[in-house]
């Protein structure tokens, strides 16, 4: 089974989940694209890190889901973040360095945020809706959010539309 992100669920409510993401390292491509292009220019380059494309010419393990975020306050309304978390325990130190310079290597801290899952093929469409959706539901549990929003994929396009398992997931603010 493919490797997922590592979190602890923190509340469940009725529309979504309170989440604790694990620190991790993420391999991003910047793309400057619509959306239903986004995935796709930026995943030839993440393939080929992954698939010894780096400075030790070393395999790394897939992961999933795919994410594309995207963060409101952008000026470019069609500029996405296409990442990969890194296999568990990885640390930036010690991951090869790209060969392709479109692939960054960036470390997250711990984070809290709200996710929502949702089956079907994730258009622009859908994932808006989705997006709309969770954070109207995380306003009525009074949960502030962070800008950005993060479409995550977790199979292949190849895979039936209906049957394909998505989440949107949204940094939290929580007072402490």
């Amino acid at each position: 089974m493919t490797q997922r992100q590592e979190f602890q669920v923190l509340r469940t409510y009725k529309e979504f989940e309170l989440r604790q993401y694990e620190p991790c390292v993420i391999a991003e491509v910047k793309v400057s694209a619509q959306y239903s292009t986004a995935t796709s220019a930026a995943f030839g380059s993440l393939f080929r890190y992954f698939s010894a494309g780096n400075k030790s010419s070393q395999k790394i393990a897939m992961t999933a889901p795919v994410i594309a975020a995207q963060r409101a306050d952008s000026t470019n309304a069609n500029e996405w973040f296409v990442s990969f978390v890194m296999p568990s325990g990885s640390t930036f130190g010690r991951l090869p360095h790209p060969n392709d310079p479109q692939v960054i290597l960036r470390e997250l801290d711990s984070e809290t945020c709200v996710a929502l899952s949702f089956r079907g093929r994730a258009t622009a469409a859908l994932s808006n809706k989705k997006i709309a959706q969770l954070r109207a539901a995380a306003a009525k549990e009074n949960i502030a959010l962070s800008n950005e929003s993060r479409i995550c994929r977790f199979d292949p396009p190849f895979k039936p539309g209906f049957i394909q398992y998505n989440e949107i997931v949204i940094p939290a603010y929580l007072g402490e």
